[in-house]
């Protein structure tokens, strides 16, 4: 029942791709170019076989436009509901025994609930030909980081929030995560960025990027306005183990710094980068991706890491992590 590690080899990369021009205004064009761009991306150098999930003839029409002879050889056009691309969120969790894990899904605390968003899961799993999980308690991917050996990271912002599961503490949350995934070792984190609508994701935050090795931003620039929890957070993580006993080893990655968009902080992170079966896909923001991606290089020997802008899939409300997730393959 454990969720596998991010890095191990993948069936599938499920894709959420831009379709409503009602949500995405005049960002539509930029994030669809956005996303065909990481979904070229995960085809060569990332070798996964793409699963691009859109709404509609347009989207659809628009997506086999951008992708052109990779739409129906290494990618799948599957039509489909959704509310949004979300589908960290909003889709499940998938195992290596071909079972697909799901949760209800609020809207992120009730703050966008959008019509078919809860229907994404049964989406995917029949598509994919998974057995369905359905789970009770409130839950979105992005809130939980795996390590494939029964360690989940989390925060307490999110997973503790009133606005998901009523009367949850430490306790109730591990208990549900054990029934749930197979979770072993649960290990809290305290805030996420400021201004984050998920309320802390700690796919913003910090992710594994090998086993007893985590990932977290380091502040850049005297302005940056999460270095408060950046710092809480990586001294956090020195004193943690993993489900083994074996003490984390932290690696910093440059943080996007201060990112302002229409005089708005908005949450820009590094941190949610994707793993693909032949490369690390960084969502780019500013100038300051270089260094995240030479800091994230030396822990995924035999992937590329390469970057892509995700400045306009931010407009929406996050980035590459966010809009996929991962087929494992079976033993």
């Amino acid at each position: 029942m454990t969720i596998p590690a991010e890095w191990v080899a993948h069936r599938a990369m499920w894709v959420g791709y831009p379709s409503h021009a009602e949500l995405w205004e005049d960002d539509l064009e930029a994030a669809q170019e956005e996303v065909a761009a990481l979904v070229r991306a995960l085809v060569d150098p990332g070798r996964e076989r793409v699963r691009l999930l859109v709404y509609g003839e347009d989207a659809r029409r628009d997506a086999e436009r951008r992708l052109g002879k990779l739409a129906g050889a290494e990618v799948d056009v599957v039509p489909g509901r959704f509310g949004d691309i979300w589908l960290r969120d909003t889709g499940p969790l998938f195992t290596a025994d071909r079972r697909a894990i799901a949760f209800r899904f609020n809207g992120w605390g009730g703050k966008y609930v959008l019509e078919h968003d809860t229907e994404v899961a049964g989406q995917l799993a029949a598509a994919s030909g998974a057995e369905l999980v359905q789970h009770e308690f409130i839950l979105e991917g992005g809130a939980l980081d795996h390590d494939g050996l029964g360690t989940v990271l989390t925060t307490r912002q999110c997973l503790l929030n009133e606005n998901r599961n009523t009367g949850w503490d430490e306790a109730k949350a591990e208990a549900a995560l054990r029934r749930a995934i197979g979770a072993k070792a649960v290990r809290w984190l305290g805030d996420g960025l400021l201004n984050d609508h998920t309320d802390g994701h700690v796919d913003n935050l910090a992710r594994f990027v090998a086993r007893g090795v985590v990932a977290c931003p380091a502040a850049q620039g005297d302005d940056d306005p999460n270095a408060g929890v950046y710092a809480a957070t990586r001294e956090t993580l020195a004193g943690m183990d993993d489900a083994a006993g074996q003490r984390f080893t932290v690696v910093g990655v440059p943080s996007p710094g201060r990112v302002v968009v229409d005089g708005k902080i908005v949450p820009a992170s590094h941190m949610n980068f994707l793993i693909a079966n032949g490369a690390v896909i960084v969502p780019e923001y500013n100038d300051h991706v270089g260094a995240a991606v030479e800091a994230l290089r030396p822990h995924f020997p035999g992937r590329a890491v390469v970057a892509s802008s995700s400045r306009a899939v931010l407009q929406g409300g996050g980035s590459f992590h966010c809009i996929t997730q991962q087929e494992p393959e079976g033993p």
